[in-house]
């Protein structure tokens, strides 16, 4: 990818999780939150050309002024292989290998013929209980909503059990941010009982949609290597890896 896509691609990651402070210095954007998502509490290069080093100890006496432990997203490239050793000489640990994967709108809105999710702009108690519900972690649950609320401008989609006899809630959700020139999705998740139904690839196609009418071309999202579920469904959704990264951060 180009320097300047990568550039977009990361600033519009911190625009969908909207860290409360985000600071920038040369080559870095660096989120400080208090919650669970690993994307809005940890520092980015905003290139992958090799990084000046001593920005590791500024990063990290960023953090600790704050009070906060240093989290650095560092992609899995050669010209980090020195930075990634700087970083194990601090005494971080490197995990939850992840992917960023782009893909063509058009392509995206082919998943599924169903485009009828419900979109709203505002993240209604409803679509957060399935964060809070089966299948997911409360505390965790709670985290991401709190983080993904906080964004602007994002749409938030949801899919009911509206069948006859259904429980007429609320059981998958997602959200669309829409900034510097790349659709994105997060927050995908459905109630454990409801999955394997297509209930995200009705959410995906419908917010690819939008995104088509409004303009965007380019889709991205971000999901972790491990996780194969989610992987088969962007594989068909025709999204493909842009790069991969993981993060650094203390020990335990």
């Amino acid at each position: 990818m180009t320097q300047n896509e990568i550039e977009s691609l990361e600033r519009a990651v911190l625009a969908a999780v909207a860290p409360p402070e985000v600071e920038e210095i040369p080559g870095w954007l660096i989120g400080f939150d208090s919650s669970t998502v690993g994307r809005a509490k940890s520092a980015v290069p905003i290139s992958h050309d090799a990084p000046d080093e001593l920005a590791i100890d500024a990063i990290a006496a960023r953090y600790a002024a704050r009070g906060m432990p240093a989290i650095f997203r560092i992609p899995s490239v050669e010209s980090f292989d020195s930075a990634r050793r700087v970083l194990d000489s601090r005494g971080l640990r490197e995990c939850k290998p992840t992917q960023m994967q782009v893909a063509a709108t058009r392509d995206v809105l082919r998943i599924s013929d169903r485009r009828d999710a419900l979109v709203s702009t505002t993240a209604d108690d409803e679509w957060a209980g399935v964060f809070l519900g089966e299948g997911f972690d409360p505390v965790d649950g709670a985290s991401r909503v709190q983080v993904l609320r906080r964004a602007k401008d994002s749409l938030y989609a949801s899919v009911r059990d509206d069948e006859p006899g259904g429980a007429n809630r609320v059981v998958a959700g997602g959200v669309l941010s829409l900034s510097n020139g790349w659709a994105s999705i997060h927050g995908m998740r459905t109630a454990k009982s409801y999955r394997g139904r297509g209930l995200a690839s009705r959410i995906i196609a419908t917010l690819a949609g939008i995104a088509l009418e409004r303009g965007y071309e380019r889709m991205m999202l971000q999901v972790e290597r491990n996780n194969e579920t989610a992987q088969k469904l962007y594989a068909r959704c025709g999204f493909t890896v842009a790069w991969s990264y993981a993060y650094w951060e203390p020990a335990a």
